[in-house]
């Protein structure tokens, strides 16, 4: 049974910086391309960040150069560090993989507000 479990949301202060996690079971993760998605409230799910199985990342352009992802295959986990967060990064923050179907986790909400 594949799970996919996010963690690390919560709220912060324009600026700030949070780190997301999602740990991942039931998939052979090290062969995997991993995706945050966000999800903002009467908005379209959108794709935040990927990185493939070689690790080589790509970014929306929206969070380029303040959001980093990466993975540790010995933990079955894919991070995203979160830096100078603006209030427009407000969301549902989902993990994704596709392994013959789409696996999504349960979201984690991000609010950022002063």
């Amino acid at each position: 049974q594949v799970q996919l479990v996010e963690s690390g949301g919560g709220l912060v202060q324009p600026g700030g910086s949070l780190r997301l996690s999602c740990a991942a079971s039931g998939i052979i993760f090290r062969f995997l391309t991993m995706h945050w998605y966000r999800q903002a409230p009467g908005k379209q799910r959108e794709l935040v960040a990927r990185i493939t199985s070689g690790d080589s990342a790509d970014y929306s352009d929206s969070v380029k150069g303040r959001f980093t992802i990466s993975r540790d295959n010995a933990k079955n986990t894919v991070y995203l560090e979160m830096n100078s967060l603006k209030v427009e990064d407000t969301a549902v923050y989902y993990c994704n993989t596709y392994a013959r179907t789409d696996y999504w986790g349960q979201g984690t909400q991000v609010t950022v507000s002063s």
